[in-house]
C-alpha cells in the first residue's frame, strides 16, 4: 500500500494474491488492508489538505504533468502488467494507458481553468463573488476493467482541484494501480495527498464512507454496489459521482453503411471481451437488412482471436473470473430457450490456457423476453433484434433502468437529430462506436450513475461554490 507518501505493509501483515485469468497462475502478492489501514490513509489525507488547497494551479498542473510523461515512458511495462492481471488484448491496454494519460494532461490545463465569477450586485455599497474551492479529502473506488483509465480520470481532475485522495483499486487488479501511485511518487507529489488502499472493499470502503474527514465519493461499478453506497453517504452527507451499469443499445438503420456499422458492432460490443460498461448489449437492426447485417457480422465474428492477451494478435482474451463466465452461459442458455438462434459461439472456447475464455457469440432472433435484453451481460455475447420503424427502434432502446450509452448508425442527417434526441443516455454515439474522450463529460442517467467524469464538467465533481458577500463598499 502506498499511506502518506511510504510504501507500507498492512498493519495486520495481511496479504492477497494477484491471479492471471489467462492462466490461472499466481502473479504476485499484496498487502490486504482493513479498516486500520484506511483510518491511516483518511488521517494522512486530511493532513495533507490544506497545504495542497493552497498550491497553486501551476504547481498542481506540473506534478500532473510529470507523472503523465513518467507513464508514457513506462507504456509498454504497464501494459503488460494490466494484461497479464486482467486479461485485455496487450493492444487495448496500450491504448487504455494512451487514454489515462490524456486525463492526467487534459486536468493538467483544466487546474488552470477552475474559474470563479463576480456578480452584478443589486446594491452599490456591495461586491459579489462566487469562489472555486477544493471539496476537501476524496475516496475513488475504481473497477478492474479499465484499472489504468478508471484511476487517472479520478485521481487528476481531484489533485487538480486541489483535493487529497484515497484509491481503493478492485482487489483484482491492484498492480497497474500500483504502478501509477508510483509514477506520482517519482513526480514528487507531496506525501498524503495521494494513498492506496489495496484489499477487500468492505472494511476499506466501509472506513470511509464512516469517515466524516472524507468529503467525496467517486465510484465506478455496479448499479447494486452504487446504491448501497449512496446509502451509506447519507450519514455524513458526501458528495457522490457514480458511473454505474449500463445496458447500451446499438440501432443499424437500412440507410447506414453496413459494413461501417458491423465493424462499429465488433469495435464496441467485443472489446475488453465485452467487459466494458458502454459496450453494445442489444444490437436493432431494421428488417429490411437483417439478413445482410447477419452474414456480414458474423463473418467478421468468426474473424476475432481468442488466446492470452500478451500474445500476438489475439482479440478476445479472458473473461476475470469464474462468476463471469457462469453469467455469460446463463445469458446464453436463456436465450436459445426462449428462441434465440446461436449464429457462432454460445459455448466456452476450448484448447485455452485456463477455464475462462468464451468464445465471441452472435444470437439471432433475439427478443425482449431474454434475460440478455435486459441485465447486462458483460461478456463477449451479441443478441441481435430486428425493429421495423425509426420510433419502434428508439423506443425498444430505451432501457427502463440504465441510460448510460448509446449507438446508432444512419446516413440520414434528419434521423440521427431525431434519434439523438429521442435516445434517454447520457453518452450517444453517431456512426461512433467508441466516443469516449479525455475533454468530453462521461455517464449516464436513471440508474447509470450520478454525475460526470472527464470534460470541464469532470473538475467540477471536485469544486464547491463559495458565495461571498462584500458590504460597505464605496
Amino acid at each position: 500500500m502506498y499511506i502518506n507518501g511510504s510504501w507500507t505493509d498492512a498493519e495486520k501483515k495481511q496479504t492477497m494474491e494477484v491471479i492471471n485469468p489467462a492462466t490461472n497462475e499466481l502473479i504476485q502478492e499484496t498487502a490486504k488492508a482493513d479498516e486500520t489501514d484506511a483510518a491511516k490513509a483518511v488521517a494522512a489525507a486530511s493532513t495533507a489538505f490544506p497545504g495542497w488547497k493552497k498550491t497553486t494551479a501551476k504547481e498542481r498542473s506540473s506534478f500532473l504533468l510529470r507523472t503523465a510523461a513518467i507513464l508514457r515512458e513506462q507504456t509498454e511495462e504497464l501494459a503488460e502488467i494490466l494484461t497479464a492481471e486482467m486479461g485485455k488484448p496487450l493492444k487495448e491496454a496500450k491504448g487504455e494507458i494512451g487514454l489515462g494519460i490524456d486525463y492526467l494532461e487534459w486536468y493538467a490545463e483544466e487546474a488552470k481553468r477552475a474559474y470563479g465569477e463576480i456578480i452584478p450586485a443589486s446594491s452599490s455599497s456591495k461586491r459579489l463573488m462566487v469562489l472555486k474551492e477544493p471539496v476537501g479529502v476524496v475516496a475513488a473506488v475504481t473497477p478492474w476493467n479499465f484499472p489504468v483509465a478508471m484511476i487517472t480520470r479520478k485521481v487528476a481532475p481531484a489533485l487538480a482541484a486541489g483535493c487529497p485522495i484515497i484509491v481503493k483499486p478492485a482487489s483484482a487488479t491492484p498492480l497497474s494501480a500500483m504502478k501509477i501511485v508510483e509514477a506520482f511518487d517519482k513526480a514528487g507529489l507531496p506525501k498524503g495527498v495521494l494513498n492506496l488502499l489495496i484489499g477487500s472493499a468492505s472494511p476499506i470502503v466501509g472506513e470511509l464512507m464512516r469517515s466524516p474527514e472524507v468529503r467525496k465519493i467517486t465510484f465506478t461499478g455496479s448499479t447494486e454496489v452504487g446504491k448501497k453506497l449512496i446509502e451509506q453517504s447519507a450519514a455524513t452527507v458526501k458528495k457522490m459521482s457514480m458511473e454505474l451499469g449500463g445496458h447500451a443499445p446499438f440501432i443499424v438503420f437500412e440507410d447506414a453503411d453496413i459494413d461501417a456499422a458491423v465493424e462499429g458492432v465488433v469495435n464496441s460490443k467485443f472489446r475488453n471481451a465485452g467487459q466494458t460498461c458502454i459496450c453494445t448489449n442489444r444490437i436493432y437492426v431494421q428488417k429490411s437488412i437483417e439478413k445482410t447485417f447477419l452474414e456480414k457480422f458474423t463473418a467478421r465474428v468468426k474473424e476475432l482471436q481468442i488466446g492470452n492477451g500478451l500474445e500476438d494478435g489475439t482479440d478476445i482474451g479472458p473473461l476475470i473470473d469464474e462468476g463471469a463466465v457462469k453469467k455469460v452461459q446463463e445469458h446464453v442458455a436463456d436465450a436459445v430457450q426462449k428462441g434465440g438462434t446461436v449464429m457462432y459461439g454460445g459455448e466456452q472456447a476450448s484448447g485455452c490456457t485456463s477455464d475462462k475464455f468464451y468464445t465471441p457469440t452472435v444470437i439471432a432472433d433475439a427478443k425482449d423476453s431474454m434475460l440478455i435484453s435486459t441485465e447486462e451481460t458483460f461478456g463477449p455475447v451479441a443478441p441481435v433484434f430486428t425493429f421495423t420503424t425509426e420510433k419502434e427502434a428508439v423506443e425498444r432502446a430505451n432501457h427502463s433502468d440504465y441510460g448510460l450509452a448509446a449507438y446508432c448508425f444512419t446516413k440520414d442527417i434528419g434521423r440521427a437529430n431525431r434519434v439523438m434526441d429521442g435516445l434517454e443516455y447520457g453518452i450517444i454515439g453517431i456512426n461512433d462506436p467508441i466516443p469516449t474522450t479525455a475533454q468530453a463529460p462521461f455517464g449516464g442517467v436513471k440508474e447509470s450513475g450520478i454525475g460526470r467524469e472527464g470534460g470541464r464538467q469532470g473538475m467540477e465533481e471536485y469544486l464547491e461554490d463559495k458565495f461571498v458577500s462584500i458590504g460597505n463598499i464605496e
